[in-house]
């Protein structure tokens, strides 16, 4: 089979390529298998098989996109072959698999675990379904927004370091360790509250206060960042659906 034709089922998925489609929904299918152990504190034989089938799906599909890449980066062979691991999905595919190898596996079987970073690759399915362009919407979005949201993670960030330094030397007794702080800071900032670790004191009660009042503030701007540029891109997105068909806008104009 061509290469080309080969980088058109496992990366072009579309409604008219049932081939593509079909593939995609057979890696579904492998994924939500291969995370299935996850869920059971036994090792199971039957578990054994599954994760063992699906690492070799998983090399298997890794090989072919790599092989590939030339098609999606539209660059010379060499060049997109050097590329390709570096790139985010390459990354997360790799570490999708290293927890398999009975290598890397027997040392560390907590990077087992780090199979449910596969389930990034369900998202690819929904290119081929009709909420594809709300999650493309979604990720120009935060593209657009990348930097504001920024900025509120370091503020809050800057906020939690701040107020653990602050409780920390208010109520050295309530707080072993400065970590214990920032957990406390953690906790308030997002309002949960657990209640496991608190300060007993009048000041340190005061400080808990102002840190949870702020902590609202904080917590709310990402979401008014995202919701202000969802519906910038919801309209931008409109604009460009009345460009490219003018009978939309003229149909929905009120007949005098």
């Amino acid at each position: 089979m061509p290469r080309k034709r080969i980088y058109e089922i496992i990366e072009k998925s579309s409604h008219k390529d049932k081939l593509s489609t079909a593939y995609d929904l057979f890696m579904i299918v492998v994924i939500v298998l291969s995370l299935v152990p996850l869920a059971f504190k036994e090792d199971y034989p039957v578990f054994t098989i599954v994760d063992k089938a699906a690492m070799y799906i998983f090399i298997a599909d890794y090989i072919l996109r790599w092989i590939t890449a030339d098609y999606k980066f539209k660059q010379p062979f060499v060049r997109s072959f050097i590329k390709y691991p570096f790139t985010l999905m390459a990354i997360v595919d790799l570490v999708s698999i290293l927890p398999s190898l009975n290598i890397v596996s027997n040392g560390f079987k907590i990077l087992r675990v780090l199979r449910m970073i596969r389930a990034l690759r369900v998202l690819r399915v929904f290119k081929t379904m009709r909420y594809s362009k709300t999650f493309e919407i979604i990720g120009n979005v935060l593209r657009s927004s990348k930097k504001s949201l920024i900025a509120v993670c370091a503020l809050a960030a800057g906020y939690i370091m701040v107020s653990a330094l602050v409780v920390f030397n208010v109520e050295p007794d309530s707080f072993e360790t400065f970590f214990d702080a920032i957990y406390w800071a953690t906790v308030s900032l997002t309002t949960v509250g657990y209640g496991d670790i608190y300060p007993v004191s009048t000041l340190g009660r005061v400080i808990t206060m102002i840190s949870s009042i702020f902590g609202i503030a904080i917590v709310a701007l990402p979401a008014g960042i995202i919701t202000a540029g969802y519906m910038t891109e919801l309209e931008k997105s409109q604009i460009t659906k009345m460009d490219d068909n003018p009978s939309i806008e003229q149909d929905t104009e009120t007949p005098c």
